[in-house]
């Protein structure tokens, strides 16, 4: 199968946790991004805090954060990770749509892709969940990984990007 095989199965065409005891720690940075659309009324009751029930941005922030930590419990074949730093930044698009990237640190011997990637799913779930009442057409997404750096494969840029994300100078 050669160089591109998929790591996650084993010899017998079975799935198996990638044995990483034999790479070495780098800095590992990975960026993820999402979105969220609704309605302009939910998005001026959101910027203005009266989402009945609370601070909508502080708690997905939380949730987001919690999600990175836990992505091994959710995702099978990840390897548990200390994370060294996780930082989640919202912007306002325009009046429907609500970005949020994700950037998430480590010191290790595998990388933070799926616990970027997971953040921002939840970040974007604890926004639906908040503000469901007031709407229920929201639509999340498209996620997707920005960027990465650290470790034997190197580094990633999403080549669809209209200008390089930068992982440093962030204090995550």
């Amino acid at each position: 199968m050669g160089q591109n095989r998929l790591t996650h199965f084993n010899g017998q065409g079975r799935a198996h946790m990638v044995d990483v005891s034999g790479k070495a720690e780098t800095t590992r940075i990975a960026v993820a991004e999402s979105r969220i659309r609704m309605k302009a009324e939910t998005m001026r009751q959101l910027s203005a805090g009266t989402i009945g029930k609370g601070d909508v941005l502080a708690v997905a922030q939380v949730a987001g954060i919690m999600a990175a930590k836990r992505t091994a419990e959710l995702i099978p074949m990840c390897h548990p990770l200390p994370l060294n730093g996780i930082d989640i930044t919202f912007e306002q698009e325009n009046e429907e749509v609500l970005t949020f990237r994700v950037i998430v640190k480590t010191t290790g011997v595998t990388g933070v892709e799926m616990e970027a990637l997971t953040a921002a799913q939840v970040t974007g779930l604890t926004i639906y969940d908040m503000c469901k009442a007031a709407d229920k057409d929201m639509v999340l997404g498209p996620t997707y990984l920005v960027k990465k750096s650290g470790g034997k494969s190197g580094d990633y840029v999403r080549s669809d990007m209209a200008e390089p994300v930068s992982g440093e100078g962030h204090d995550a």
